[in-house]
């Protein structure tokens, strides 16, 4: 492969994925040259389109930048899969790519006839990745739901918060961002298979399952010691001092966790506290743990009289690990993050531009390029039907006569 060329320039990928499991892997293929052909009818658009924030109110089908951060660099082919000329379109796509995405509720695609064993009757060597909450078979197979429900159903839920208060859950669809990682390596772990044995295969992905892989400690403790963990709030079983503490500002947050005897002699010296490395509540680990309440009061005092970056600073300069509780705006004007353009502006033909993520990782010799913002609905219809699939004029306007690309 030339030195430039994208590292997944000749991977067709037919994209059934919705809202951000599933279209974050996808968006990830692209991002390395793969053509994704992304699928969508208008009867049932993607539920990210009615997800905030959106660039206008009330917001319409386009306006949803969650949407565009997930779809950026694909094309859109709108197709009514409960039509035969519907399907029969789809199967055509489905000769020409390599891989198959879906992430519907499991039993969606044999009830449209398009499970993997007709797909296969059709292209013998495809790879087709189902994902979907709990998987393809189980008892709970048939379960559906989103990221939020993910996150109680893994145990994320239980794991986050403090111990005298009801469960707070992570952020969000905590697990539909840990999700597409599996996704996308599964992906390409199959398509390397397939390249030495010419061999394609079905992937059946359960979202809970790849979450649950960021849990494996309590999981372990759990199968090794009995124990079952529980929230503990910002505590931490290794580090003392370790929370977050007030500052100056409005609702301004730094947090701090100090690991060893030498990082809390510097934390002492930078908050003006020596005397406290000679206080026996404080002389060692374990005499820290037992008053720590005391120690987060007399850090949250200094704290609460600096500003978190300024605090920050100080900290860090000493080899105190410290860092300001970052909210958006810290995060869209980070010197790092700017400097990496990990936000970019695409153009957009409705709204002029639109932000989304850049790509995670930079690859030397193949590096990643978005090749434009998420399509609107249908915009490549034309080009997907004539240029890959070869279709003459009659035959379009009898698909739209059908129905088909509704």
């Amino acid at each position: 492969m030339a030195e430039g060329t994208a590292a997944l320039a000749d991977v067709k990928v037919l994209d059934l994925m919705w809202a951000i499991a599933g279209p974050a892997a996808t968006r990830v293929l692209a991002d390395y040259g793969a053509t994704v052909v992304r699928v969508e009818s208008p009867k049932r658009t993607d539920i990210c389109r009615t997800v905030a924030p959106f660039h206008e109110l009330p917001p319409g089908p386009e306006s949803a930048v969650l949407f565009h951060n997930m779809n950026a660099g694909k094309l859109m082919m709108t197709l009514d899969l409960g039509t035969p000329a519907g399907r029969g379109v789809f199967l055509d796509l489905v000769r020409w790519a390599d891989v198959v995405t879906e992430a519907y509720t499991a039993g969606t695609m044999r009830h449209l006839g398009l499970d993997y064993e007709a797909l296969r009757a059709v292209k013998p060597d495809l790879i087709m990745l189902s994902t979907c909450l709990m998987g393809q078979t189980g008892p709970l197979a048939s379960y559906a739901g989103f990221g939020n429900l993910a996150a109680s159903i893994t145990g994320f839920g239980n794991l986050c918060g403090w111990p005298d208060r009801a469960p707070a859950g992570p952020f969000g669809a905590y697990t539909d961002y840990i999700a597409p990682r599996f996704n996308a390596a599964t992906i390409l772990a199959a398509l390397d298979h397939r390249r030495r044995t010419g061999e394609g295969q079905y992937i059946d992905l359960a979202q809970a399952e790849a979450s649950i892989h960021f849990l494996a400690p309590t999981m372990l403790d759990y199968t090794v010691n009995g124990r079952v963990q529980t929230a503990v709030g910002n505590d931490d079983p290794e580090a003392v001092p370790h929370g977050v503490y007030p500052t100056a500002g409005d609702d301004r947050w730094l947090a701090v966790a100090v690991r060893n005897d030498g990082e809390f002699a510097a934390l002492c010296d930078v908050i003006g506290q020596a005397p406290l490395l000679h206080d026996p509540r404080f002389v060692n680990a374990a005499a820290r743990r037992s008053h720590r309440e005391e120690l987060d009061a007399i850090l949250a005092t200094w704290s609460r009289s600096h500003d978190a970056h300024v605090a920050e600073t100080l900290l860090q300069a000493a080899g105190v690990p410290a860092s300001v509780a970052a909210n958006s705006r810290d995060l869209c004007t980070d010197p790092q993050l700017v400097h990496r353009e990990h936000i970019r502006q695409l153009e957009h033909p409705t709204y002029g531009t639109t932000p989304v993520e850049g790509s995670r990782s930079r690859l030397s010799r193949t590096p990643a390029a978005i090749g434009g913002a998420a399509p609107t609905l249908g915009r490549d219809n034309q080009y997907v039907l004539e240029s890959i699939l070869g279709y003459d004029e009659e035959r379009i306007t009898e698909l739209v006569i059908a129905g088909a690309l509704e």
